[in-house]
């Protein structure tokens, strides 16, 4: 076995190539006792660096190329999200521990080359067509519509050093937008409009380009970006000796140097035609369970089967759920249909009361009233209400302090037949006045304390404390009443925020089916 350790600052991914290249042709001079024959470089990489410094220029002169790529930066990133809702299982912890999983990325050959050519037919490379269906499946997942990736970028523009040894790659911030519903083959062309528009401006250091945007910077997640889509396209680097037979062996990190990092790379057969797209989704331990991430790796390939099926239709009709998915969360989770008894509120709370009837009912305070107790005085309440012209359709204003005699007030008014309208005492005196006369409650139940806020109500007023002797004389058996489940229990306002309040009359049937 031979062990390569190779410490990124000296090569980057496309170093391997002419790195192993030379090193079999080094090994298989040395086996045959002869000088290794490497050509002479054309040009070093410390050369690569003193261009690199000259074509740039320096920051201070506003018309050097690093001034300018740096303005088209920081406009293009401008306002970009400080971290992506992604679907995890858990909060971000305060440090993140880079520990991390990989689950892999299995796309077929047949969808292969159709994703070859639905980005051929759009002007598109096959790279931006799969970022475009990263970017629609985060969209889907909850992350929203404006989708940062980092991608690394080979940064060998010219051919002179394609055989050097060296980190020349860089980190580009690709913002994608997925507003306005668009359907996929219009994603794949804002993904390349922006894409061309940062390949432009590639040369900024990513490490430059977050000292000069000085995002909010965090110990838990990657600035800028928290989601990287690194994809191979060129030929994988190889160690080839006559009479050697050698193959790469995967080493699992078990690290995680983002929340999700997609790293594909296409495959082809000897013919060079597609035969698939692999590769894995590494990602924070932190923040996701293994079952979510393949369940994400399972939606991309689904989406992208959809994209290319229906390039035209809007990523939000895209399909990411298998079809027994669709099937739990759509029926077996809404199954939620059953009989409903014909019955009213009244008739439930009589149940529970007869059930058990020394139960605490309500406590307030240092203050315990049972279920006798309290339909007791309810019953004494409703008989005293029916005589003031309660019942059935009849709306009674409530404008009680929190206390055991607002449920009192509450089934009163619930067991003469009528539906109770709640008046929060510390409403505006104006608000509270204009509910009542919206209502067109004729009857009030208050007390003393309250009574003020309502001075210009000219109804029937019921004051629980200064009338509870008569009160009192009433049965404490319920009343006869002819209540149907379509009638009203309770009138309840809206916040009027948008303009004037509306009232909405919630009847028996429909509390008995939320209660039930």
């Amino acid at each position: 076995m031979l062990l390569l350790v190779l410490h990124h600052i000296a090569g980057d991914g496309w170093s391997l190539r002419p790195l192993l290249r030379d090193l079999a042709a080094s090994y298989a001079a040395r086996r045959d006792g002869v000088a290794a024959d490497l050509p002479a470089l054309a040009v070093q990489y410390a050369d690569y660096t003193l261009w690199q410094r000259e074509a740039l220029g320096q920051e201070s002169d506003a018309q050097s190329a690093i001034a300018r790529q740096l303005e088209y930066w920081g406009e293009r990133l401008r306002g970009v999200a400080e971290e992506l809702e992604l679907p995890a299982d858990r909060r971000r912890p305060a440090v993140a521990s880079y520990r991390g999983d990989r689950v892999g990325v299995c796309v077929s050959a047949e969808l292969h080359g159709q994703l070859i050519e639905l980005g051929r037919r759009h002007g598109a490379s096959l790279f931006m067509v799969v970022q475009a269906g990263v970017a629609a499946l985060l969209s889907r997942l909850g992350a929203g519509d404006d989708i940062a990736i980092g991608s690394p970028i080979a940064g060998r523009s010219d051919s002179a050093v394609e055989d050097l040894v060296g980190f020349f790659v860089n980190t580009l911030v690709l913002r994608t937008d997925t507003s306005g519903h668009p359907g996929f083959a219009e994603l794949i062309g804002r993904v390349r409009e922006s894409n061309l528009g940062a390949y432009g401006h590639q040369e900024v250091p990513f490490e430059r380009l977050v000292e000069v945007l000085n995002p909010a910077r965090s110990l838990g997640r990657h600035p800028l970006f928290q989601v990287m889509l690194a994809f191979q396209n060129v030929a994988p680097a190889r160690f080839e000796v006559d009479g050697v037979c050698a193959s790469f062996v995967e080493v699992a990190s078990r690290s995680a140097k983002f929340d999700l990092a997609f790293s594909l790379g296409e495959e082809r057969a000897a013919d060079g035609s597609p035969a698939g797209i692999g590769g894995a989704i590494e990602y924070a331990t932190d923040l996701f369970d293994r079952g979510t991430v393949e369940g994400i790796a399972q939606r991309l390939v689904r989406l992208l089967e959809g994209a290319v099926a229906a390039p035209g239709r809007p990523l939000g009709l895209l399909p990411v759920l298998e079809p027994s998915e669709r099937d739990l969360i759509l029926r077996a989770w809404n199954e939620t249909a059953h009989a409903l008894p014909r019955t009213t509120v009244v008739e439930l709370f009589a149940a529970a009361a007869a059930r058990s009837p020394d139960a605490i009912a309500v406590v307030f305070g240092d203050e315990e009233v049972s279920y006798r107790e309290l339909d007791a005085r309810a019953n004494q309440l409703a008989h005293y209400l029916r005589g003031r012209g309660v019942g059935p359709e009849r709306v009674v204003g409530l404008c009680l302090a929190r206390s055991a005699q607002l449920i009192v007030g509450l089934l009163g008014i619930l067991k003469a037949g009528g539906a109770y309208l709640p008046l929060d005492p510390d409403y505006p005196r104006e608000r509270l006045g204009f509910m009542l006369a919206d209502a067109g409650a004729r009857v009030l139940i208050t007390d003393t304390a309250s009574a003020e806020r309502l001075a210009g109500y000219d109804g029937v007023r019921v004051r629980l404390d200064a009338q509870a002797a008569q009160i009192a004389r009433e049965p404490t058996h319920a009343p006869a009443l002819d209540l149907d489940p379509h009638n009203p229990a309770y009138v309840i306002y809206t916040s009027g925020s948008t303009g004037v309040p509306k009232g909405v009359a919630i009847t028996h049937r429909n509390a008995v089916a939320f209660l039930q």
